[in-house]
């Protein structure tokens, strides 16, 4: 799904200018067609993981009740595992091993993901900064009669993602869903969570699998919260 510079501004509750600036500094991508930007959802939501970008809960919760039956984020995590010390001197080589790690389908050509994987890295740095990145939003990685499941691997060392904040990646993400639904729903709340700074803290320290599903829990947990407070005072 695109969106006009309008959407995006009433979206993000700023200003036409300030998209149009972020576009200019790079910090939204964005397509020109016909004289105007259009701006894909997914890597709206990417980017909205990025520290200047201030976003509010409200815009990653389901629009409708048929969403809640896509898995949370800790579901997700669960399904698709939490790894640490990966190998790779390189993005070429820390994608190669990371889908050598995935438990995909048996069916599933590796050699051929990786190079997906890589064939949208070309487009743009999918690194959202901080150390952070989350490869292959543009298009997701649909991957039919596959569970949805995130995946985060924690490199042995750093490697240049090519982010605007000129920090090497430590952590990458990676998602693989069954529909386009299914992909934007998880992105849309891990691009979210990824705003908490005690969550953020545990993954710089590289914590244990038990405490980052722990603290994803807590931030999940807050957001329906939330939720249920602004539908009882509306």
């Amino acid at each position: 799904m695109q969106l006009k510079i309008r959407e995006v501004s009433k979206l993000l509750k700023v200003s036409e200018k300030k998209v149009n600036e972020w576009i200019r500094r790079g910090i939204l991508r964005a397509d020109s067609v016909n004289d105007q930007y259009l701006l894909h959802r997914s890597d709206l939501l990417e980017r909205t993981s990025s520290r200047e970008i201030n976003v509010r809960a409200e815009i990653f919760l389901p629009s409708d009740p048929a969403s809640m039956k896509i898995p949370s984020l800790v579901d997700a995590l669960r399904d698709g595992g939490i790894f640490h010390r990966l190998r790779g001197d390189d993005k070429r080589a820390v994608l190669r091993t990371i889908v050598d790690t995935l438990a995909l389908p048996p069916d599933v050509d590796r050699e051929q993901v990786s190079q997906i994987l890589l064939a949208r890295e070309a487009l743009g740095s999918t690194a959202i900064g901080e150390g952070i990145a989350i490869p292959h939003v543009r298009r997701p990685l649909l991957l039919n009669g596959s569970r949805a499941a995130i995946s985060l691997c924690f490199l042995e060392h750093p490697v240049d993602f090519g982010a605007l904040d000129g920090k090497p990646a430590f952590a990458i993400f990676l998602l693989i869903s069954p529909t386009a639904r299914t992909h934007l729903h998880l992105l849309s709340r891990l691009s979210f969570a990824l705003h908490d700074p005690e969550l953020k803290a545990a993954l710089a320290r590289r914590a244990s699998s038990a405490e980052i599903l722990a603290e994803f829990q807590r931030v999940e947990e807050a957001v329906g919260a939330r939720a249920q407070m602004d539908e009882s005072e509306s």
